[in-house]
């Protein structure tokens, strides 16, 4: 169980990473982590949602139907959740690209 969470931490820290550098693929694969629970993430679809809707927003058109598909297993309050945490994770972002 460690090693799971270990390397679930691992995957979501080096997506995080790329996605900050501009990596769209990476907002897509931390969607896919947490909607289906790979390389140990839990499952959590109001993250995956979050992680859908950024890449949706990067023009990845994968991440449309993906973040359209989990929707429909969510509640409004849960949706809107993930919205708020994508613009929020947008403005934190934003001036670390700039300073760059």
């Amino acid at each position: 169980m460690a090693h799971s969470s270990k390397s679930a931490a691992f995957l979501v820290e080096t997506r995080i990473r790329d996605a900050i550098a501009g990596d769209v693929r990476a907002l897509y694969e931390l969607g896919v982590a947490y909607s289906t629970g790979s390389g140990g993430t839990p499952v959590d679809l109001v993250e995956a949602h979050k992680w859908f809707n950024l890449a949706a927003l990067n023009g990845m058109d994968l991440a449309q139907e993906c973040r359209a598909d989990i929707a429909e297993d969510m509640t409004a309050r849960e949706i809107a959740e993930a919205q708020r945490q994508a613009r929020a994770w947008l403005a934190e972002i934003s001036p670390a690209s700039r300073a760059a």
